[in-house]
């Protein structure tokens, strides 16, 4: 007979998870791991936490948590790897921004060449 399954949900800590966090942490005989966290929560209710800088993770020593922290690392892994193609990106992307009458003003009087005049 295989196991019942229930939802798992992976997302970001939220200020409200504060109290959640604590019973977790005292489960497993820790504290609640410092930074931003990713949580897995299973048919509603918390299982593990990792912390997405560091790898830190905490979880419920009575529930299987073994796929849920690996599910967390990965999902982590994958942040920081989008933050890393994002911030590449925007360092290559050069934004063309339109010249100003005194900039070519500027440029041409240091060419030695004088503006056509148009009359």
């Amino acid at each position: 007979m295989s196991p019942v399954q229930r939802p798992i949900t992976i997302r970001p800590d939220r200020p409200e998870d504060a109290p959640a966090l604590r019973r977790l942490a005292a489960l497993d005989s820790s504290g609640v791991p410092t930074g931003p966290l990713l949580l897995a929560e299973e048919g509603g209710e918390l299982r593990a936490a990792l912390t997405i800088g560091s790898g830190a993770a905490i979880a419920d020593p009575f529930a299987r948590t073994t796929d849920l922290i690996a599910l967390l690392r990965i999902r982590a892994e994958q942040l920081a790897a989008s933050e890393r193609t994002s911030a590449r990106a925007s360092r290559g992307r050069r934004v063309r921004l339109p010249r100003t009458a005194a900039w070519v003003r500027s440029r041409r009087g240091a060419r030695g060449a004088s503006a056509p005049s148009t009359v």
